[in-house]
Parts: structure tokens; sequence; C-alpha cells
């Protein structure tokens, strides 16, 4: 025993390393995320595949109002459009989807979870990543529907391009996983940060390229209006995705925002690590209260 009166090779009860034992103990990660799923479709006759269904209804009503009715698709009567648009369209919406479900769960998964945060000690980081992963289970199915999609359009990707997929879905998730953390412990304090949650996820949706092509946003604000608007994670998530997916099933002539790879990506990883850090900072900060607030 020490001066202190410490246990040599003990540590404090509930203290532990934060998103490193989330790793360590991955066995427990896997059982969360498998009692989420199946809470999720208890009683339910499609289960999983609910996450072919909502995103295809969405994808539809989208693409006929915007694509059809707005005339956002390039057809003879509008040359301006966008080639391709349902491709454009479906390959924003399989990444905004699972930025939105990943930040909604995983800013309630610790007040969800609070019987089980009262009774026991384990690493409350699991709760926000379990959500992610959930979100990630969620995920797969529509990117296939995606790749199917784009094949059938003459798909033929480079290693670049479907790097460049792999670094906008890891931006996205880093995102969701700070921000997750971030106001998964806020919302123990105060519920407040559910609605705004909420609010934040409506405009992250309209505020990004899923919908419409960034050369509208930069034609209405101007070139440092637009510089803001590029520094949004999710939008470089979503463009990454338009240039893997999109741009090889069009005939070349579409563009895509200069200095993708060389700046916004870089830059996006660069934002989205700190709000990961930042998350975790906080949610290190308030979890000492939990159990006492749930």
């Amino acid at each position: 025993m020490s001066q202190t009166g410490e246990v040599a090779g003990l540590e404090s009860p509930g203290v532990g390393g934060g998103l490193f034992d989330v790793f360590r103990q991955r066995f427990l990660l896997k059982l969360l995320v498998k009692k989420e799923l199946q809470v999720r479709y208890r009683g339910s006759v499609l289960g999983l595949l609910w996450s072919y269904v909502k995103p295809g209804v969405q994808f539809v009503v989208f693409y006929i109002a915007l694509g059809v009715f707005l005339g956002l698709e390039k057809s003879a009567r509008n040359p301006d459009g966008l080639a391709n648009y349902a491709v454009y369209l479906f390959s924003g919406i399989v990444l905004i989807n699972f930025f939105t479900e990943a930040l909604s769960n995983a800013a309630r998964s610790i007040v969800s979870n609070g019987g089980l945060i009262k009774k026991i000690y384990l690493p409350r980081e699991l709760f926000p990543v379990a959500s992610v992963w959930v979100s990630g289970v969620h995920f797969v199915p529509q990117l296939l529907v995606l790749i199917v999609a784009c094949m059938a359009v003459g798909w033929k990707p480079t290693a670049l391009q479907l790097l460049a997929a792999l670094a906008g879905f890891l931006i996205v998730t880093m995102l969701a996983t700070g921000l997750g953390l971030l106001f998964g412990s806020a919302n123990v304090y105060f519920r407040d940060f559910e609605n705004l949650v909420d609010m934040l996820l409506m405009v992250a949706t309209w505020a990004s390229p899923v919908m419409y092509a960034w050369t509208m946003v930069r034609d209405k604000i101007g070139d440092f209006w637009f510089t803001v608007y590029q520094v949004n994670p999710i939008t470089v998530g979503i463009e990454a995705f338009h240039y893997a997916f999109w741009l090889p099933t069009t005939d070349g002539s579409a563009a895509l925002p200069p200095n993708l790879l060389s700046l916004w990506i870089p830059l996006g990883f660069a934002i989205s690590a700190a709000v990961l850090v930042l998350g975790q900072w906080t949610f290190r900060r308030l979890e000492g209260r939990f159990a006492q607030e749930l």
C-alpha cells in the first residue's frame, strides 16, 4: 500500500481508458450491438429488411420531387441537369442516413441504457460506439444496393476513387462518434440536447450536397462562403462518395469541387478527429455522475 492509501496495482472504481477500453473489450461491444438489433426488430415481420425499405421509399420520394418535378435530372428538355441523378442522389442518401441514425441513437444511448449503467460498471463509451456500429450494420445493405445500381449503368471506379469512398465513410464515422459522445454525455444532464440533435440533423441533411449540386451553392453564396460550406466534414464525405460512385457513371463532363483529394479530404479527417477528441474529453469529464443523474 502506498502513502496515499491506494493499493498497488489497483485502479479507482469507474476509471477506465476511454475509447481504448472499447477496443480492448470488443466482446462486450458485440453483445451490445446484437442486443440493440434484437430489441429494435423485436416483433417485426421484415426485420433487417427495413434497412432496404425505408431508404428506398426516401429515395423514390426525393427523386420524383427533385429529379422529375424540379428538373435536377439531366434530360433532353433539361441539358443542364445532373447526369445519372438517381445515382448521385442515392450515393448521398446512404451516407447521410448513416450519419443521421448513428448520431441520433448515440445521443440517446446513455439515457436509454440508464438501468444497466446504474447497476454495473463497464466502459460507458461502449453505448455510443455500439449505436454507431448498429448504424453501420444498416449501412451495409444500402451500400450493396448502391453498388449494384452503379454497376447497372457502367460503373468502373479506379482504386483512388474507392479509397476516396473509404475516406469519406471514415470521416463521417469519426464525426458521428465524436458528436455522439459529446451529446450523449450532455443529454444525461439536460434532455434538451435530444431536441437539439434532431434540429442539427435536419440542417445537416439540407446543408450538404445530397440532393443538389455543389455548383448551385457556389453560384448563390460566392467563393468565401462556399469555402466555409466545404469545411463541413459531412459535405466532404458526401462529395467523396459522389467522386467514387457517381462520377464513374457519367461521361466525364461532371465536375467535383476543386482540391477534393488534396485539401478537403485531409481537412475533413482533421476536423472529424478534433471533434472525436473533444467528444471523448467531454464524455470523460461528465461520466462521473452518470449513475446519480440517471
